[in-house]
């Protein structure tokens, strides 16, 4: 058997595999609702036996949208629909997790397909939230530094949102502290240029991180696993880098969280990326080998033997994959196949085996 197609126990879930559905926005909501869109994207992933399905990025409040489109899960009336996605991937004995994300000083942006830079309030945005009240780029909103009642509010709505992702089914949860969001926001000396003790040294600027993962773990069951995805680096010069990612990895370890998803980026549009095939997998080995905890590679990961390789590597411990399965909805049954493992079809798909 493939280190790709061999489980992974994770407290008292077993993945069947190492193949990870990613998180990616779909920009399909209204007022943050799951809708029939969100059943047959997620719902085809479980047909095509993925290991682990993500949904993309829901929003734990209103203001931490990224857009007006995004899905959240900041009241009770959000939990039927997901909870619906949720039960057919279990009824394909798939599992599936939710990342709970607040957008910070990117929210209130149009969907990709819809425009680009801020929404203003009369087509129906709304004023973003930071660390600072410096915006991410001159087309986007400025936000409001955050006050401390603010913080605390956070704080408060990704415990209830991980509540509601019990009641939904989800069977893990990933914090998002990536890509130039808020919690990388608070992370980041680029954009934390607060002077209290949310700000300046690398212990105020991972406070917020470790807080909302305190909160996050205490009221997600002990018997599942918690991810948090990080940028590795900002990819600026000053900016958060890898070496903070190892150290505050180590901390988050001992907050209990099992996986570090290690992806890079998003902070400022100043970034200077070198992108080749598994740009991003060498920030994943660093975490895993220096803060001693499981990873997540993720990043133009699109062909079985290079997923297979990062594994018998020992880079990471999962492979997330994002584009092929957008390309490939049964991406694990064709690398399965392609690696000479004997994965098993859903009964209605057998007859194409």
């Amino acid at each position: 058997m493939s280190q790709l197609f061999s489980p992974l126990a994770l407290r008292s879930l077993t993945l069947q595999n190492r193949l990870v559905v990613s998180p990616m926005c779909m920009y399909s909501s209204r007022d943050g609702f799951a809708n029939n869109f969100h059943l047959v994207h997620l719902g085809q992933f479980a047909l095509g036996r993925a290991g682990l399905i993500f949904t993309e990025a829901t929003a734990v409040n209103p203001e931490g949208r990224i857009s007006p489109d995004d899905l959240g899960l900041w009241k009770d009336e959000h939990v039927t629909n997901i909870a619906e996605i949720c039960d057919f991937v279990h009824q394909f004995d798939g599992l599936i997790g939710v990342q709970l994300a607040h957008a910070g000083r990117k929210a209130s942006t149009a969907s990709p397909f819809k425009g680009r830079g801020g929404v203003p309030d009369e087509a129906g945005g709304w004023q973003p939230l930071g660390p600072s009240d410096e915006p991410y780029h001159g087309t986007y909103r400025t936000p409001c530094a955050m006050t401390r009642n603010d913080i605390s509010d956070v704080i408060d709505d990704f415990r209830a949102a991980t509540k509601r992702a019990i009641l939904a089914g989800f069977d893990v949860v990933e914090v998002h502290a990536a890509h130039g969001y808020l919690l990388h926001e608070f992370l980041s000396p680029l954009s934390n240029t607060r002077e209290d003790e949310y700000g300046g040294s690398f212990e105020n600027r991972t406070r917020l991180l470790l807080e909302v993962t305190r909160a996050v773990r205490s009221a997600w069951p002990d018997h599942l696993p918690l991810f948090v995805r990080l940028s590795a680096s900002d990819w600026v010069e000053g900016g958060w880098d890898v070496e903070e990612t190892v150290a505050v990895s180590q901390l988050l370890r001992d907050e209990g969280v099992d996986v570090v998803d290690v992806s890079s980026g998003g902070l400022s549009p100043l970034q200077n990326i070198h992108v080749a095939a598994g740009y991003q997998v060498p920030f994943a080995a660093r975490v895993k080998a220096e803060a001693n905890v499981a990873t997540m590679a993720v990043g133009l990961l699109t062909d079985p033997a290079q997923c297979e390789e990062v594994l018998t590597s020992g880079a990471a411990d999962l492979v997330a994959v994002a584009r092929e399965f957008l390309r490939d909805p049964h991406f694990p049954l064709r690398a399965a196949r392609m690696l000479g493992d004997d994965l098993s079809w859903p009964l209605q798909y057998d007859r194409a085996k």
